[in-house]
């Protein structure tokens, strides 16, 4: 069984989707609507915006989700049994499995990348990524520097390979002291707050507020969610779990874990990029792993 996997932040290029919009009428509604809804032209920043641009929570997140949404319509809702997002990602998961009209999902999109960049300012805060480090050694590392600030793990992306986040002084203390302590790679990340930790937290109320207001309805296909790992296709649930993902950590790996104990042995990433290829690789081998990103994939794919 296939699953399709959207991808998150970080996950943007200048140019992303050009091509699938000049290429494809479908997918150019799709992007004009979106664009209609916004207020503002997202296609602008995603074709012709600068990396600066685009770094910015909150066109990132929209511009991500258009792209990998964009590209899941096109190849038709009967290709994939489960599905999974990474952070933002499950948006575009929820969106494809039907849980989500595309006019709200858009909306929500874009309300949560402004509330997570406002919260970034309320509560300034960083993240880093730690390579190489066993289990009990992140948390002795993340226990002892606590004392400094919040910090925690953020996203569990494959084994040994995980991103904190929390307080400036905190995660720059757990920079110094991972190489000393196991650590194989540590590496500060330019983003606009420390996503999935406390320092979230004024974002949170908010987004509920936002989810209330549209309609989420039970899911097509089992979409397998970041803060419990495990398949969901419940409304409630999937609502409930939405707003804790802003402060809980992304569960990743054991996500890929319970899909692939669920019956999925095919996985094809859909969106820009190739990052949630590159964590399935590192967490199971066994299975095959594809991506769909641009206008000559998409055309590989429905001659498939």
């Amino acid at each position: 069984m296939k699953a399709f996997v959207f991808p998150g932040q970080g996950s943007q290029y200048c140019g992303m989707a050009k091509d699938i919009y000049e290429n494809y009428p479908e997918a150019r509604t799709l992007m004009d609507r979106a664009n209609e809804i916004l207020g503002y032209r997202i296609t602008d920043i995603m074709f012709h915006g600068s990396g600066e641009d685009l770094r910015q929570t909150r066109y990132t997140q929209p511009a991500i989700f258009l792209h990998s949404i964009s590209v899941a319509t096109l190849l038709g809702s009967n290709r994939s049994g489960m599905t999974a997002g990474h952070s933002l990602g499950e948006y575009t998961a929820l969106c494809y499995a039907g849980a989500m009209h595309f006019d709200d999902a858009i909306q929500i999109v874009a309300k949560r990348g402004e509330l997570m960049q406002n919260a970034g300012t309320l509560n300034p805060g960083t993240m880093a990524a730690i390579i190489g480090m066993s289990d009990e050694a992140l948390e002795n590392l993340l226990a002892e520097t606590r004392s400094s600030g919040i910090v925690q793990a953020a996203n569990v992306n494959s084994p040994g390979q995980v991103v904190i986040s929390g307080d400036i002084e905190a995660v720059r203390k757990a920079v110094q002291l991972a190489p000393s302590m196991g650590a194989r790679t540590v590496k500060e990340l330019v983003v606009s707050g420390a996503f999935h930790s406390p320092l979230m937290k004024p974002a949170e109320e908010e987004l509920k507020t936002s989810l209330d207001e549209i309609t989420i309805n039970d899911s097509r296909i089992p979409v397998c969610m970041n803060v419990v790992a495990q398949p969901v296709t419940s409304a409630d649930e999937i609502r409930k779990n939405l707003v804790l993902q802003l402060t809980s950590p992304v569960r990743w790996a054991q996500s890929i874990t319970a899909m692939i104990a669920g019956g999925i042995t095919s996985f094809t990433e859909i969106g820009p990029q190739k990052v949630l290829q590159g964590l399935i690789k590192r967490i199971d081998r066994s299975v095959t792993i594809d991506g769909v990103d641009s206008a000559g994939q998409i055309a590989q794919q429905l001659s498939a």
